[in-house]
């Protein structure tokens, strides 16, 4: 009897923890984002989808980059990027842009540039917006392919903008180059940035000449951070006939942003770009441009945040807008709800101003202002 009971105990005991194994739930199957994490790929995008009304028709004349709609609905942008960029040796990045604003960013040859970033012809609603190899060692990191300008406030990534809208100074300096690329961290607070490219919004270029680029970049303080950035090569001449020479341009840019206080943050850029025009007889002329402008962001709530941008802009050589002696202003409102970490909605508020009659009504009239509204929804993943 004490040996039978011996033995069923001893069956209990090696019985128990097969049951409860074989009761358990088994593992949960990896997810794709924690697999990619895990080979050290990131995976990111974001959906843009926009309502623009404005009371002025934007067909006949706009300052405007991409929301150039009279009173529609659109999708702005679909954006996504796949990247592995590790700290240490060999890496790439592909960034796509789906929708009308991929009608406005495309690269020559595939879309004619009007010589001041703003493409006028509509192109496919598709554009490989960002493709570069990358290779980093220690402080110096190198790309190569095609990547987005040092240049500007504000980016074609919509999410990281603080506006509906894009500024006037956003559309007079470069989108994208295709050439190669070095930063030199020299401490946490220094980078310096050189490269040499096709030019401004080229795959393949249109001379033999190329653009060089400097940058350099400054972290004095925690809520500093200032951006310095010069292009210098031959572009074509905008307005200029068929056939004409190009001409070497300069552009330079300044960027600041600091955080006042935690929900207040200001941010300054400054523009100033020229132009050399060969005429007859070895002759030149220089035309230029140049703009400043200023944003202000307050955090009223963890989800809500308040945006005022102003802006001025002088074309009084007509190189950007083609109309000489005229200057442009623009203040823009917007507001923002941050429902979650994935979804922002925007409604915003929008007066452009000249000292000329560039604009035009529905019924055909001239005008110096012109006003819109615009919402707009972001989700991003």
């Amino acid at each position: 009897m004490k040996k039978l009971f011996l033995a069923s105990a001893v069956s209990a005991l090696f019985a128990a923890p097969a049951t409860v194994l074989a009761q358990a739930k088994a593992p949960a199957a990896p997810t794709l984002d924690k697999v990619l994490e895990a080979s050290g790929i990131s995976v990111s995008g974001y959906i843009d989808a926009m309502y623009t009304h404005s009371d002025k028709n934007q067909a006949a004349f706009s300052t405007r980059v991409f929301d150039v709609e009279n009173n529609s609905f659109a999708l702005r942008q679909f954006g996504l990027q796949i990247a592995k960029q590790p700290k240490e040796g060999f890496g790439g990045l592909v960034n796509i842009t789906v929708g009308k604003d991929a009608q406005v960013i495309h690269s020559f040859p595939e879309l004619a540039s009007n010589g001041g970033s703003g493409l006028t012809a509509a192109g496919p609603m598709f554009d490989v917006t960002q493709a570069f190899l990358q290779y980093s060692s220690g402080p110096l990191t190198v790309i190569a392919g095609k990547f987005v300008t040092l240049q500007g406030s504000e980016v074609i990534w919509t999410p990281t903008n603080v506006n509906a809208s894009h500024s006037i100074l956003f559309g007079a300096i470069p989108f994208t180059h295709t050439g190669v690329r070095a930063t030199w961290a020299l401490s946490d607070t220094v980078s310096l940035i050189a490269g040499v490219n096709n030019g401004w919004d080229q795959l393949t270029d249109s001379n033999k000449a190329k653009t060089a680029e400097l940058g350099l970049t400054l972290n004095p303080i925690k809520p500093l951070t200032i951006t310095v950035s010069d292009y210098y090569g031959k572009e074509t001449v905008p307005f200029a006939a068929p056939g004409a020479a190009d001409g070497m341009r300069n552009s330079f840019n300044v960027v600041a942003s600091y955080t006042i206080i935690d929900p207040l943050t200001i941010g300054a850029e400054i523009l100033s770009v020229s132009q050399d025009i060969p005429g007859a007889g070895g002759t030149t002329t220089k035309a230029k441009y140049n703009g400043a402008a200023l944003y202000v962001s307050y955090m009223f709530m963890p989800k809500l945040r308040g945006v005022l941008r102003a802006e001025s802009f002088d074309d009084k050589d007509g190189f950007h807008f083609g109309t000489t002696g005229t200057k442009y202003k623009e203040v823009t409102l917007t507001g923002s709800f941050l429902a979650s970490d994935s979804f922002e909605a925007r409604i915003e508020g929008r007066r452009d101003q000249a000292n000329n009659t560039v604009f035009t009504d529905y019924a055909g009239a001239a005008s110096k202002t012109m006003t819109s509204i615009a919402l707009q929804g972001l989700y991003k993943f």
